[in-house]
């Protein structure tokens, strides 16, 4: 087993999915900017997409990964001091944190694209459609934040300390 590439006992497509997580809430907060106040439609929607693509793939990858390294406790085990009993438990309390936030996610997601392109012609203008799309949006970026949020302290608590 290879370790990643951020200088920690990890797999590399976790060191992979853990920089997605960091720069994907700053580029949603660009997206929304672009919505939100410079009314760039389009930007937004071919933003949005294309964090959907690169997070589906990255996602996958991953999910492959973690099958071929043997799971968690096989990449846990790549630590050189094994974590306390007390420092497993926290792990273990944040990890299905983020797994509740990241299962829900790409359906979030999906929907909230699926609904953009259906309703929104091209290029997108607001519509009838605007405000139910605001609510899939705001649902989904919550939804994603508290993903990456906890997805990092997974990291950090699992691998970091």
């Amino acid at each position: 087993m290879t370790d990643g590439f951020l200088g920690y006992r990890t797999s590399l497509m976790l060191d992979v999915v853990v920089c997605a997580l960091a720069v994907l809430v700053p580029l949603l907060v660009y997206s929304l900017y672009e919505v939100k106040v410079r009314r760039n439609f389009l930007l937004h929607r071919n933003l949005q997409i294309l964090l959907g693509a690169v997070l589906f793939i990255a996602v996958g990858l991953f999910e492959v990964d973690m099958r071929m390294q043997g799971g968690i406790d096989a990449i846990l085990s790549k630590r050189d001091v094994p974590l306390s009993l007390a420092q497993r438990s926290l792990f273990d309390a944040i990890l299905y944190t983020h797994l509740v936030f990241a299962i829900s996610t790409p359906f979030l997601w999906i929907a909230t694209i699926a609904h953009g392109l259906w309703y929104f012609e091209t290029p997108p203008m607001p519509g009838p459609a605007s405000r139910r799309h605001k609510l899939f949006g705001w649902a989904a970026s919550a939804d994603i934040t508290l993903t990456s949020i906890t997805g990092l302290l997974v990291y950090y608590f699992g691998f970091v300390v």
